[in-house]
């Protein structure tokens, strides 16, 4: 018997009464869904804004503001949460080398993957792989999409903002300028 997937969190929001605009009319949601499969079935490629506005038959302003309507999310931090998604299963899958993972995600600078995985995961590449390795889990029970929807990252805020917050928390609060 197969169960359901459950839903993502970009999917949960969906049911939030915020996105009104985009889910009073199903032919622009249908539209944005659209844009929203082709970011799945190919997250490696590049997806800025007025592609992703083509695909969907929209201006890009109108596509951006009710993508985020729609899904909770902006397209990029969507479309983040996938590669780091697909990264994460290569890590813990194959034994690719991080580069070639790196690559095969879609980012074009190692350093840039590294930091951003770090960022959102809270560990580098090769420590989440390491982790992944020495806990042999029997995971092969598990269906993929749970553990897709287990180990998906939440990016509720844009990764610059989590640094500056961890900057700030990391000053010793007699160092801190006064804010007035």
């Amino acid at each position: 018997m197969r169960r359901p997937c459950p839903p993502s969190a970009a999917d949960a929001s969906a049911a939030d009464p915020a996105q009104a605009r985009a889910s009073r009319d199903p032919r622009l949601l249908r539209r944005l869904l659209r844009a929203k499969d082709r970011m799945d079935a190919a997250s490696h490629e590049a997806w800025p804004v007025h592609r992703l506005a083509q695909v969907s038959g929209v201006s890009e302003a109108h596509f951006a503001r009710s993508f985020k309507d729609a899904f909770g999310v902006p397209p990029h931090r969507y479309l983040l949460t996938r590669r780091i998604e697909r990264a994460t299963t290569l890590l813990r899958d194959t034994d690719l080398p991080i580069t070639d993972i790196a690559f095969q995600t879609g980012w074009q600078s190692l350093g840039t993957f590294g930091r951003t995985f770090r960022d959102i995961t809270g560990e580098s590449p090769g420590e989440l792989r390491a982790r992944q390795q020495a806990a042999a889990h029997p995971l092969d029970r598990v269906p993929p999409c749970y553990l897709a929807a287990a180990q998906r990252p939440a990016l509720t805020t844009a990764v610059s903002e989590k640094r500056r917050g961890q900057a700030a928390d990391s000053i010793p609060a007699s160092k801190r300028p006064e804010v007035t």
